[in-house]
């Protein structure tokens, strides 16, 4: 039995058996994983002191020439289990004290992940995605996820296009964040400070796009009240970015203060803003089928 698969915004109503599929993803109905341990490197109101309960699932819906998880979503590493064996991954994670379950990458295996959680875990659920999804896909899961951590990388088609194979991102990424603000409503925090439902949007700085990173803020202080703001600065040059503009270097200091400052500007107070020396290969985790 395959399933036609519409999830995310290629619909590409690929027939996806248990263990093959010829989508742009490449992947099966059954998940691929590639790690699912506790994490201490995501915002402190998701770690704690406990740490998330990450689960990396491989393949991917974009493209991004710059991800820091090539093994996984380009080169596809990982080991397919069954949606039983997710569901005693989710299980195994809470008994070692995990906050919440924080699947990460999770758009392209929505089906598997919406059976998943046809019991409800009794911590918080994260869709920790590249913000590249279908409002129709993340209906499905009012109620079951109670935490959006999407990514908003662009608003140019140009930049999605050239970067992340994507020139319709915004178009599809716009709508995706206002749904998922309008199922969680504003960020909530539990006694100890750890997030219980709400949407944090996180921004990756790319060299040379300060300006473009400024628009991305203007449109999360229009759209997204209540929202917080994650501003990143850990590029690294990775995967296949040679030659493609300037994403063969870190970003510089006056780059980040541009962008930064334009941060503040807009009163976007709520979140995080990472330090530039996050830059650094170190904050990658081991892809080693750990806990899959």
């Amino acid at each position: 039995m395959s399933y036609i698969c519409a999830d995310c915004p290629r619909r590409c109503h690929a027939a996806r058996g248990a263990d093959t599929g010829s989508g742009f993803c490449g992947m099966g109905l059954e998940p691929v994983v590639a790690r699912a341990a506790l994490h201490h490197d995501e915002e402190p109101v998701i770690s704690g002191a406990r740490g998330a309960g990450t689960v990396f699932f491989s393949g991917c819906s974009l493209g991004c020439r710059f991800c820091q998880n090539y093994a996984l979503s380009h080169e596809r590493f990982g080991r397919r289990i069954t949606v039983d064996r997710l569901k005693e991954i989710y299980r195994e994670l809470i008994a070692q004290g995990a906050h919440n379950i924080d699947l990460v990458n999770p758009t392209h295996f929505a089906e598997s992940i919406w059976q998943s959680l046809a019991e409800q875990p009794p911590v918080p659920v994260i869709w920790n995605s590249g913000g590249y999804d279908r409002v129709e896909t993340l209906r499905r899961f009012e109620g079951k996820v109670q935490v959006y951590l999407p990514d908003l990388k662009y608003v140019r088609r140009d930049s999605a296009r050239r970067y992340s194979g994507a020139a319709d991102y915004f178009d599809f990424a716009g709508p995706a964040l206002r749904e998922m603000l309008r199922q969680t409503g504003p960020v909530r925090l539990d006694s100890d400070g750890i997030i219980q439902s709400g949407v944090i949007v996180r921004h990756l700085v790319l060299p040379g796009c300060a300006d473009e990173s400024m628009e991305v803020l203007d449109w999360i202080a229009d759209n997204l009240p209540g929202a917080w703001v994650s501003l990143m600065a850990q590029y690294t040059p990775f995967g296949d970015v040679q030659g493609v503009d300037a994403l063969d270097r870190r970003i510089t200091q006056e780059e980040y203060d541009r962008v930064t400052g334009h941060l503040f500007d807009l009163g976007l107070e709520d979140g995080y803003v990472q330090e530039l020396s996050s830059s650094d290969e170190a904050y990658i985790p081991p892809f080693d089928l750990t806990g899959v």
